[in-house]
Parts: structure tokens; sequence; C-alpha cells
């Protein structure tokens, strides 16, 4: 395990700890302290990624300068949840070595001449930086950020959807946007999620993230959703659709670990049942 997954990991531990602690609990604030104050030691997770005491130690640190988990004695617990977690600057680097598999894995299902519209989010930035070897291909792009990832690159048809860039996020979003979508038809949209619940289906934080992802589906022929598996078992804001409103969705292979992630295998599950082609990068 390289030192990003290992990462990756040790954070998805913390926080599933976190989750674990909160069982039993009702909804709401008091869940939400007790669930960032849950505990895990040093000792648990070196023998959980089988590694030396150390190396957890020093992983932490790191974690810890990022403002993803908060030491204490013996251990650490969960920092901000995402969610909460400032804007996509705060969240870049957030399990990069995961999303940058996913990135490659979504590239992948794409098929050269597509017409494309990418999704706005961290994840979505890895796809735009492997769609670039994928061409030709006309891209649609709700991020600023991912399209800077494609200006200039060689059978890279590049269309910049207009509308308001939301603050902090750079994402596209309001009227402009929704008008701009409703012109025009793809052959995939590569879909980003705050949340993906067994009963609950897709959703996001913010109203407008999620209604410029209701046109989305809509206009596209096919919907491939991506997500790490941080995001199975939750549920956001406002609702994007139903489970089935999605083709395909490309996750990284925690999402079947209960002891990181106690939601994954049910909403695994819930969207194989829906016909949604589930694929673990």
């Amino acid at each position: 395990m390289d030192v990003a997954d290992r990462l990756d990991l040790t954070l998805r531990l913390v926080q599933g700890h976190g989750r674990d602690q909160a069982q039993g609990h009702e909804q709401g604030p008091a869940q939400g302290r007790e669930r960032r104050q849950a505990r895990v030691s040093v000792a648990e997770l070196a023998l959980r990624l089988g590694v030396s005491e150390m190396t957890v130690r020093r992983d932490l640190d790191v974690l810890e300068r990022q403002g993803l988990v908060r030491r204490v004695h013996g251990g650490a617990v969960a920092g901000r949840p995402r969610e909460e977690g400032g804007g996509f600057e705060a969240r870049q680097a957030w399990q990069a070595a995961t999303k940058d598999r996913l990135g490659a894995a979504v590239a992948g299902m794409v098929e050269p001449g597509s017409r494309v519209l990418l999704d706005a989010g961290t994840t979505t930035v890895h796809v735009a930086e492997h769609l670039a070897a994928r061409g030709p291909l006309t891209v649609a792009v709700l991020s600023l950020q991912a399209a800077l990832r494609l200006a200039d690159r060689p059978g890279i048809d590049l269309l910049v959807v207009g509308g308001r860039s939301r603050p902090g996020e750079r994402s596209l979003v309001g009227p402009l946007a929704l008008r701009t979508l409703e012109a025009l038809a793809f052959d995939v949209f590569v879909m980003s999620i705050g949340g993906v619940h067994a009963v609950h289906g897709w959703s996001e934080f913010s109203l407008e993230d999620a209604a410029v992802k209701q046109a989305g589906l809509g206009q596209a022929a096919r919907t491939v959703a991506v997500a790490d598996a941080t995001k199975l078992g939750v549920r956001a804001f406002s609702q994007v659709g139903p489970l089935d409103a999605v083709h395909s969705f490309v996750t990284d292979a925690a999402a079947a670990d209960p002891a990181t992630h106690p939601g994954g295998p049910r909403t695994l599950d819930a969207l194989r049942e829906a016909g949604v082609r589930t694929r673990l990068a």
C-alpha cells in the first residue's frame, strides 16, 4: 500500500469508528458531536493497517495538518465532516489517490467520439485529466477546474457551460446553466454526487448543484455516477433522483468493507437491485 492510499484508509478508519460509535443514537446535532469525538487508538490503527505505531503517528500528523483529523492522547478523532469542509480548495487533497483511480476508471468507460457532460467536483477533476487521452471528445464542463484541465488539449472540443460560479466550489449553477443544458444533448453524463443512500437515492448538499444534476440526467442518453466510498449511506439535503436514475456507478473497493464504511455494502446491494451497474476501482 503506498503512502497516499494508506492515508486514505487511515482517515476512513478514524471516521468509520466515529460512525460505529454513533449507532443507536437519534439523528441530530448530538449525534454529530459524538461521531466527531469518537476516538480510535494508534494501536488499533496499526493493527488494522499492518504497519508500525510510529508510521500511524506520522500519518495522523499529516492528516491533522490538513484539518481532517484531530490528535488526542493515544489516538485521533475525526475532524470536520467533509460536507462542512469549506469548499473545493479544502477538499481537493481528500483521498486524492483514490479519486485518481476513480477518474481513470470512469474515463475508460467513455468511448472516443462521445459528447460528454462532465459534472463539477473534486473527483470529476481527475476524470477530466484522464479524459484528455480519450479524444476525440466533445466535453461540456460544469466546473472551472475541469475546464482548466481540458483547455487546449488535442482531441478535446471543450464547451464551458454558462452560469454563475458558486463561491468556494467554482461549479457552474443557476438559470443560465440550466437553460444551456436544456439546449444540448449528450451521450454520457459523468455525475459526481454528495450522497447515495439505499432508500433515499442520490442527493446533494446544495439546491443549486442538485438542480443542475437533474438537468444533466434529463439531457444524457446514459449517466455514469462517480463518488468515493465515503458518500455511500449518506443522505444529503436535496434529492437528485432515485437510484435507478443512473445507469452505472463507479466507487472504490473500500465501499464493500463494513469496517470502514458501515453503510457501503447495503447501498451497493440496493444499487444492484435497482439495475445500476456498479464498479469498484
